[in-house]
Formats: C-alpha cells, sequence, structure tokens
C-alpha cells in the first residue's frame, strides 16, 4: 500500500498522461511540419520557381548559397535541394536529378532526417578551422556510396575563418561532377566576394504575415486545436516573418490556453497590451487629452504591462495609421484585428502627415529614454506628455500664418494646450509669439508657403527700446546692393550681385529668383540681416518667375557691349589695323562715371553715342 493509499501494484496509479504515451515522444510542430519538399515552402516562389526552372533545364551549379533571417527554410531548402539532387524510385523510374517528388525515394527520409550518408551537414559555427575544411577537400574526390550526388549542406558558413574560406576557393570553383555544396548563412555581407562569385545565391525573404495566418491555421486543423482567427494575427505578426517563430509560439500557446486558443490569452502569454488598449490610448494622445491618455496608461501598467511594450505597440499602430494614410489598401490585410482595422482607417482620414510623422519620432526617442531610465513608468508618462501637448500644435509655417491673419494676436484654438492642462497665459502666448523672426515665404506657381527664418528669443514688450522714427526705407536692388557693402558685408554683396535674379522690390518686400549657386540659408540670412539693417521686418520671397539677370550678368553684358561699339570705331579699327592681332581687352571712361540707374540694372545697355569717351 502506497502512501497514497493506492496499492503500488495498481497500474491505474501512474498519471493519464504517462499511461497515454512514453515520455519524449512529442514533437514540436516546428520539426512536424517541417517542409520535405518544394511544394511544401510557403513565402519563397521566386526561389522554386529559379530552381525548378534550372532542374527542368539541366543547369545545375555546381554550389547554392541560401541566406535570410533565421526560421525562413535555409537549411529545409538545402536538405530539400540534396533531396531532389539523389531522387531514385526503386523502380528504376527516375533517371537523374527531380524536383517532382510526390512520395518518397530511396534516399528521401535519410536525407530528410541528416543521417544519410552522402548528404554531410556541418556547422561551421563549430567546425571553423582550415582542418574541418582539409577533410572535406580529401573526401569530395571519393564517388559517392549509394546517392547520385555528394552533398555537401554547411551552416552558418560565415562563422569559417579567413583561411578556411581561401582553402575552400579551389574545390568550390571546379569540383568534381558528383559534388554539390550548399551554403546557409544569416550574415551574407560576411561572406568573401570570392566565395560568393562561386555559387548561386538566393535570398530567401521573410513569410508575409496572412500567408503564415494560413498556415497556421491549416496546422491547427491537422491538430485539431480550435483558435480564434485574431490569436493567429497576433502570432503571425509577433514572428516577424520567421515561420520557425511562429510555430514555436503556436506550440506555446497552445500548452497556454489549454482548449480554445483566444487572442486575450495569446497577448498575456506574449506580454503584450490589449490592442483595443493602445488604440484607446493613441486616440486619447490625438485629442490631447492627457488626463485620459494617464488613465489609461496607469490601468494598462497596473495590470502588468511594461511600459516599453505599450510604447513600442503605440509606435506600431502609428506606423499602422501612417501606412493605411498612403495605401488604403493595407487596411483590408486580415492579419490586423477587425477593431484595428475600421479604427486605423478613421484615424488615417481624421490626422494629418505631420501629426503622425511628429508622433513617430516622439515615440521613437521616448522609448529610447524609456529603456534607459531608473523608473521607465515616470519616464513613458513625461513621453505621454510631449505627445498629447504637441497634438494640436501648428507647424511653424501655419503659426507664423497665424500671426500674420491675427496682426500678432492669440493663435487659434490649434496651438492650446491640451485637455485637462490650465491654460497659458495670455504674456506667455504673445512671448511665445514673439519669439518667431522673420518669414520667408516662398511660392510654386502661384500658391505661396510660408516659412520662419532662424528662430532667436526677442526682448519682451516691455524692455523693448522705442522704434526709430527714421526708418530706412528701400525701395530699389541697386540700394539694397549699396547698403551690403556699406555695412562691410561682403558675402551678401557677392551674393546679391552673381546669385540672384530680381523680380520685384518694395520698402519691406523682396521677390528674387535663385541661381543653382545660391546658398540654401540665403533666404533665411538676408532676410535676418535685412530687419537688423532697415529696424524692420521684411518678407523674401522665391519666385518661379524668371526675374531680371543677375548683375553680374548685367555688368558682363555692358562691358561687351562697350568692347563691340568701341571695336566697331573707325579709330579703334585703324589702329588694329595697323598692328595685326591686337584687340581689345578693356575699355575704360575718361571721367568718373555716374551711378548706373535703374534701367541699367535692369539690362538696358548705354547708347553707343558715348564713344566719345574713348
Amino acid at each position: 500500500m502506497s502512501d497514497s493509499g493506492v496499492p503500488a501494484d495498481n497500474p491505474t496509479s501512474l498519471p493519464a498522461t504517462e499511461a497515454a504515451a512514453p515520455a519524449g515522444a512529442y514533437r514540436v510542430l516546428a520539426r512536424k511540419y517541417r517542409p520535405n519538399s518544394f511544394e511544401d515552402l510557403i513565402g519563397q516562389e521566386a526561389v522554386v520557381r529559379t530552381v525548378s526552372n534550372a532542374f527542368d533545364t539541366g543547369r545545375i551549379p555546381q554550389a547554392w548559397i541560401l541566406t535570410g533571417v533565421r526560421g525562413v527554410g535555409k537549411t529545409t531548402t538545402a536538405r530539400i535541394l540534396a533531396r531532389a539532387l539523389n531522387y531514385e524510385m526503386p523502380d528504376g523510374s527516375v533517371k537523374g536529378p527531380s524536383i517532382h517528388m510526390p512520395v518518397h525515394g530511396v534516399h528521401c527520409k535519410a536525407i530528410m532526417e541528416s543521417r544519410h550518408m552522402d548528404v554531410l551537414e556541418m556547422d561551421a559555427a563549430s567546425h571553423t578551422g582550415v582542418d574541418d575544411v582539409r577533410q572535406i577537400n580529401d573526401s569530395v574526390r571519393y564517388a559517392p556510396a549509394s546517392a547520385r550526388y555528394k552533398v555537401y549542406i554547411i551552416d552558418e558558413v560565415h562563422m569559417l575563418s579567413t583561411a578556411a574560406f581561401n582553402a575552400f576557393l579551389k574545390t568550390l570553383e571546379e569540383p568534381p561532377e558528383h559534388a554539390k555544396f550548399v551554403f546557409a548563412t544569416t550574415e551574407i555581407r560576411k561572406v568573401p566576394v570570392t566565395v560568393l562569385s562561386r555559387c548561386q545565391r538566393f535570398d530567401l525573404r521573410r513569410v508575409e504575415a496572412d500567408v503564415l495566418m494560413t498556415h497556421l491555421g491549416n496546422i491547427a486543423q491537422k491538430e485539431g486545436v480550435e483558435v480564434e482567427p485574431e490569436a493567429l494575427g497576433i502570432i503571425a505578426r509577433a514572428a516577424e516573418g520567421s515561420v520557425r517563430d511562429s510555430l514555436s509560439l503556436f506550440d506555446q500557446a497552445i500548452a497556454h490556453a489549454a482548449g480554445l486558443v483566444r487572442a486575450d490569452a495569446v497577448r498575456q502569454m506574449l506580454g503584450l497590451a490589449d490592442r483595443t488598449r493602445v488604440i484607446e490610448l493613441f486616440d486619447a494622445l490625438a485629442r490631447g487629452d492627457i488626463a485620459a491618455a494617464f488613465a489609461e496608461f496607469r490601468d494598462q501598467y497596473d495590470t502588468g504591462a511594461d511600459p516599453v511594450v505599450v510604447l513600442s505597440d503605440l509606435a506600431e499602430f502609428v506606423n499602422f495609421v501612417t501606412r493605411v494614410k498612403i495605401v488604403p489598401a493595407i487596411a483590408d490585410n486580415v492579419a490586423f484585428g477587425e477593431t484595428e482595422r475600421l479604427r486605423g482607417r478613421e484615424f488615417a482620414t481624421k490626422l494629418s502627415m505631420r501629426a503622425l510623422s511628429r508622433m513617430w519620432q516622439m515615440l521613437l526617442k521616448g522609448i529610447a529614454e524609456v529603456q534607459g531610465a531608473t523608473r521607465p513608468a515616470a519616464a513613458a508618462e513625461m513621453v505621454l506628455v510631449r505627445i498629447a501637448y504637441a497634438a494640436d500644435l501648428p507647424t511653424p509655417d501655419e503659426a507664423i500664418r497665424m500671426i500674420e491673419q491675427g496682426g500678432g494676436g492669440s493663435l487659434p484654438s490649434g496651438g492650446s494646450a491640451p485637455r485637462g492642462a490650465p491654460p497659458a497665459a495670455p504674456s506667455a502666448m504673445a512671448s511665445a509669439q514673439s519669439n518667431y523672426s522673420a518669414p520667408v515665404a516662398m511660392t510654386s506657381r502661384g500658391s505661396t508657403m510660408s516659412q520662419p527664418s532662424m528662430a532667436r528669443p526677442q526682448p519682451s514688450a516691455a524692455a523693448a527700446p522705442q522704434p526709430d522714427s527714421s526708418v530706412l526705407k528701400i525701395t530699389s536692388f541697386p540700394q539694397l546692393v549699396a547698403l551690403a557693402s556699406e555695412k562691410r558685408d561682403v558675402m551678401t554683396r557677392m551674393a546679391l550681385e552673381a546669385d540672384v535674379r530680381l523680380v520685384r522690390i518694395e520698402d519691406g518686400k523682396l521677390e528674387l529668383a535663385l541661381e543653382r549657386t545660391a546658398s540654401r540659408s540665403l533666404i533665411s540670412d538676408l532676410s535676418r540681416k535685412l530687419e537688423q539693417w532697415t529696424g524692420r521686418r521684411w518678407t523674401v520671397v522665391i519666385s518661379n518667375e524668371e526675374g531680371q539677370p543677375t548683375l553680374r550678368s548685367q555688368n558682363e553684358a555692358i562691358k561687351n557691349e562697350r568692347e563691340r561699339v568701341a571695336e566697331n570705331d573707325p579709330r579703334v579699327q585703324e589702329v588694329l589695323a595697323r598692328f595685326p592681332g591686337a584687340k581689345v581687352m578693356e575699355v575704360r571712361r575718361l571721367a568718373a562715371e555716374p551711378a548706373e540707374t535703374d534701367a541699367a540694372i535692369e539690362g538696358a545697355v548705354e547708347p553707343a553715342e558715348e564713344d566719345d569717351d574713348f
């Protein structure tokens, strides 16, 4: 009699699981459903098509190299290639390599179980030296024992040493006819180019989430497991394109659920926040309701959600809304939940691209801050504060347009504080408006977009000096150039002469067209300097109109015209005739030349009657 009161020799005293199956009989889904043929590979249509055409036409290379992230089927594809190269039937009906393998042949089972004597698998992570490669070079000369080809599968080939790679080159370039090589690696950039040039390269891509969902659904039917479609979508997205990761997570979810695999159980298993609650947090931030955002975040945090995970899920949803805004068809992907798709379309319609981009940048920076913070929850709340307060803020060009239209009054509601926060004082708002320096307007085919020049703090209204009654006025472009010379600003004067074409000028407003040689900061610098020189704000406009030629071009034209007139003068022609090879190099006036008029600046050439001054 045992301690529990059950007879020791009673077989019913064993647990039901131990009585039903011996220990260690279970095979994980990743191994149980490993593909055995090219038809079983999912998400790798390009590779299957290329290999199929090569086998059908007999253009089989001596070496392949397979690359991709973990779990996309590199080693499995290598084994399938080895099976296809050595596919034989007992009746001898198959005479050569074939990708059409409806049933297992003579060598198939041993190859797929990695125990065939002619298909040698080597892990380069534990066999990195020259001696390991030398053994391959020595054995490759001998014919296969039973199969059609000797196939060498080298996994993680990038782990080989430089000397080992060099020892491989000769054999890899000219192997015996009975030898084939299949390399697999996750770090293709670490493989020498001399090796890559001797192989056919295949990049195995990440498997799409909807393809993974279909694959997991088929396996669930074969296993007799009930699972919610939303749970499959969560697992597929968490796998990040890896088939092996998705099967491992699905295996874990089946054990975790012990019955129907629900979406909330999968979220709890993965440590993910409820997607609906993440969307509610996003909604509160987008509306600028910081009180609701705090309450939602604290509720998630109290239930065990990691602050970093919450912000990461929030950033993922921001990315989803942005993609839906650009390509609305993305919201039709069944890998996303119904609520996620409906709300994603709604937010994509309401929110602007600038708001989504600003939220993404804040989250990206905030996640790094929370990861390194000693108090992650508090750091995450401060990130939410920044996002909520920036939700309704206008962009700099919109803020300047509001100031110009409102005449310096208070900003509209678009720049208001978030709900639940005290309103800003009028003096603070006025001070914030005064921090914008002169606007720079850019026109494009009749439309105008205003941009601020470099923002800099301005003195307060109480401390500001009284404006000078004698404000300098500039009404012509030569005045502007002369002012730059007077201020000893050589760079600005040279830029005005060579890099800009005047369209029109008024006191306080300048419209220009730029040459390709103009500096990117020329407009903002010019606006700022005009404000300093004249004591008033200037609006500098970039126009698409052609405008007048640059001052340098006009001076060159005037100089050329003077030289032409001089060369046509009879007295000059007589001198040139007496001295063959002579030419007019420069034309100078005998008397002091008066300042050029506006007409001369606009391209007018001085009349030819003035050639008496030569």
